[in-house]
């Protein structure tokens, strides 16, 4: 796994916390499911939206291996 960093500054999110919400899905799940299903466990990207793109590439990045 990449360094540990914060993905999202509002909500003090992690590249882990989002790599840890991702532990019951899959390569052929919908991304933008999984992204809401992050956004609900982690609240990434509901602040000032500004990491919305940062969290997509990570969850495309971590399921695709």
């Amino acid at each position: 796994m990449k360094e540990n960093y914060i993905v999202c500054n509002c909500m003090q999110v992690s590249y882990s916390d989002i790599a840890d919400a991702l532990h019951n899905h899959n390569k052929m799940e919908d991304v933008m499911e999984v992204f809401k299903d992050v956004q609900n466990v982690t609240h990434c990207s509901t602040g000032c939206g500004g990491c919305y793109q940062k969290v997509l590439d990570i969850i495309s990045e971590v399921l695709m291996g």
